[in-house]
C-alpha cells in the first residue's frame, strides 16, 4: 500500500509529460505533487486510488 512520501505512477500522465507524483498529504483526500513541474493536486481517495496504476519508489523508513 502507498504512505506519505512515496512516488507513485498514475494511469494518466500529467501535462508536462511526466508521470512521477510524490504523496505530499493523507487524509480522506490524498495530495500529490508533480515531481517534474512542482504542479499540486488534491483528489479523493476513492477517486485517487482508481487513478493509481503502480508505486515506484516507497520513502526510506
Amino acid at each position: 500500500m502507498y504512505d506519505l512520501g512515496d512516488i507513485v505512477e498514475m494511469k494518466k500522465p500529467h501535462a508536462c509529460q511526466t508521470n512521477r507524483w510524490e504523496i505530499i498529504r493523507m487524509g480522506m483526500d490524498i495530495k500529490i505533487k508533480c515531481c517534474h513541474c512542482q504542479h499540486i493536486v488534491m483528489l479523493p481517495r476513492r477517486e485517487f486510488n482508481k487513478k493509481l496504476k503502480k508505486i515506484l519508489e516507497k520513502k526510506e523508513a
